[in-house]
């Protein structure tokens, strides 16, 4: 699936169902908070910012769930 800078996404934590925003395409390895991002042109992932806390990770495209916002329960 491809996913662009805005586009409204869910995912899984520890937490529970996270929604947040894609911020943007990771095509090149990279350290976030401690963690290293194995991104690549052939293997992409995302940095996604959670609409709750502001927090920032990066995912891999199948762990994201495109979501429309009227679909967003508040």
């Amino acid at each position: 699936m491809v996913m662009v800078n805005g586009d409204h996404v869910q995912w899984n934590s520890v937490q529970g169902i996270i929604d947040g925003t894609v911020v943007k395409k990771l095509t090149s390895p990279m350290e976030i908070k401690s963690h290293h991002v194995s991104a690549s042109t052939e293997h992409p992932e995302y940095l996604v910012k959670s609409d709750k806390t502001g927090a920032q990770a990066a995912h891999k495209p199948e762990a994201l769930t495109k979501i429309d916002t009227d679909e967003q329960k508040f």
